[in-house]
């Protein structure tokens, strides 16, 4: 989970995996592919950073790149 502040300052945890979508319309959205919608204070390379730290606290990101490099580049 990762922490997002809505527009009234509030701070809510979203589910990182559940996340399909991240535009900047000015203010950041969030889609999370439930169709649920959140508006947020953070920029989206900051999202996408937190999500990025996130999956490798988890182990995904590592397992991917490990993965990449015993097989080599798909054809």
């Amino acid at each position: 989970m990762i922490e997002v502040t809505r527009l009234n300052g509030t701070k809510i945890m979203v589910n990182a995996l559940l996340i399909e979508l991240i535009e900047e319309v000015p203010d950041t959205l969030i889609t999370l592919t439930t169709g649920k919608k959140f508006v947020a204070t953070e920029p989206a390379a900051l999202l996408q950073e937190r999500i990025q730290n996130y999956l490798r606290g988890i182990g995904l990101v590592a397992a991917v790149y490990r993965n990449e490099q015993t097989e080599g580049p798909s054809s």
